[in-house]
């Protein structure tokens, strides 16, 4: 199965009988790498839900023509919304390889959240935005997760409207857990701080702001694994 991703179609476009060209760079890898011709069946995503069955119509050296057979809509939804805060780590490709797992596990929204303890301030988006894609292509999704530009500790907390808001830092041997505190089919957000951990006032400030302190468990864990342990758990729990 080959799935492409098409964030150019406009919705009306998006109907059985509709012809439509891949973006370059994809109908590249399809006549190059891949060598589909005219009649091979494939895929496209719009990342906004659509599953888009089609057949090659026209392929050329540098340009691939679909015609859409069938699409299903909502392909996938669920029935909460995930998002990640999380401090991007000093080393980009460990921040690259959540973004990667999240997003074949399944997120919508990430955040990189700059706090106190940030070795890292930035985030090149346009870079980071080509590993999510691919990890949807991969995963076969139809949602594409929005990768939000980076934003200061406390314009986060203040602005954050999810029902459930749980910041991951460590209180003590009977905190309460993440997978206890989390509730099914209900909008989540979850922080998680940089290498070296949120400040005692940023932890205050959250609290504050109605985040609740969670625990993932016993072991220290690397920011981006605790990310993903996160994302897992939030996943795990609305099975």
């Amino acid at each position: 199965m080959h799935l492409f991703y098409t964030p150019q179609l406009e919705q009306k476009d998006i109907r059985a009988g509709a012809r439509v060209d891949l973006p370059a760079e994809e109908a590249l890898h399809a006549v190059r790498v891949l060598r589909l011709d005219r009649g091979d069946e494939v895929f496209l995503t719009d990342g906004r839900g659509n599953m888009i069955k089609a057949v090659v119509s026209q392929a050329g050296k540098r340009n691939c023509e679909v015609e859409i057979t069938d699409v299903a809509r909502h392909y996938g939804k669920r029935d909460y919304s995930l998002h990640l805060g999380v401090g991007p780590t000093k080393n980009i490709k460990r921040f690259d390889w959540f973004l990667e797992k999240a997003t074949e596990s399944g997120i919508d929204l990430i955040t990189p959240v700059i706090s106190f303890h940030s070795e890292r301030r930035e985030v090149k988006i346009s870079r980071s935005e080509k590993v999510i894609t691919a990890a949807v292509k991969q995963s076969l999704k139809a949602y594409h997760p929005v990768l939000n530009e980076a934003v200061a500790f406390n314009d986060f907390v203040a602005n954050c409207r999810s029902e459930l808001k749980f910041i991951a830092h460590y209180t003590g041997p009977d905190q309460l857990l993440l997978k206890d505190a989390a509730v099914p089919a209900t909008d989540t957000t979850v922080l998680v701080g940089p290498e070296g951990d949120f400040s005692a006032q940023e932890v205050d400030f959250a609290l504050k702001n109605g985040f609740v302190a969670v625990s993932l468990g016993d072991t220290r864990l690397r920011t981006e694994t605790a990310a993903l342990m996160a994302v897992f758990t939030i996943n795990l729990i609305n099975q």
